[in-house]
């Protein structure tokens, strides 16, 4: 199925109160997790809001922000998880990650949420440094295979269909230059959105 006609198909489900992500599922064939393991970020054509949170020394107005005095709020791996179900990406400052490595890491770690050098550690804590990874941030997305399938959020509902097909290539284009067959990797490409069936394209 073509990617216009997959998402007239998802925009006739039911509607819910609340603005879906668009998935994209990329399930791989011929292709051994432990041995070809594939762990990147990739540039989005388009871009949708992304909620950012940052572990800093200081609060700032530019984004939600979390200091080292208040890591303690996060006793449970519930409250951690709550948290990080709150954010789509975390920025920190390189001093705290050992700390926040300690605290958050077997919470953030597991849902591919911890900062890294690539996107989302900044080496000072000033506003400039902060900004410029908040753009950065908005527009990466990052790809590790743990499975054979690749899920990756692209968009929102609220996307246009045009924005959404960018990006679905963007994704399938990057994906394959990374695999080690290349197409003969790609089993099928699927899409959904957060509350739908998915749909293979």
């Amino acid at each position: 199925m073509k990617i216009q006609e997959a998402l007239i198909e998802l925009r006739k489900q039911e509607k819910r109160k609340f603005i879906q992500t668009i998935d994209l599922i990329i399930n791989l064939q011929k292709f051994d997790v432990r041995k070809e393991s594939i762990n990147t970020f990739i540039t989005l054509p388009h871009v949708a809001e992304r909620k950012i949170c940052a572990f800093l020394t200081r609060k700032t107005s530019l984004v939600d922000t979390i200091i080292r005095e208040e890591f303690d709020k996060f006793k449970e791996d519930a409250d951690m998880k709550r948290l990080a179900n709150r954010y789509d990406a975390f920025i920190a400052v390189a001093s705290l990650m050992p700390t926040i490595a300690t605290k958050f890491g077997r919470v953030l770690g597991p849902l591919g949420k911890m900062p890294s050098p690539q996107a989302g550690i900044i080496p000072l804590d000033n506003d400039e440094q902060v900004k410029g990874m908040l753009e950065k941030l908005k527009k990466m997305k990052r790809i590790r295979t743990k499975e054979r399938s690749i899920k990756i959020a692209i968009g929102k509902e609220s996307m246009s269909d045009k924005e959404v097909e960018d990006n679905v290539h963007a994704v399938v284009k990057a994906v394959e230059a990374l695999l080690p067959r290349k197409n003969d990797n790609i089993k099928n490409v699927m899409l959904k959105f957060t509350m739908t069936k998915a749909i293979k394209l």
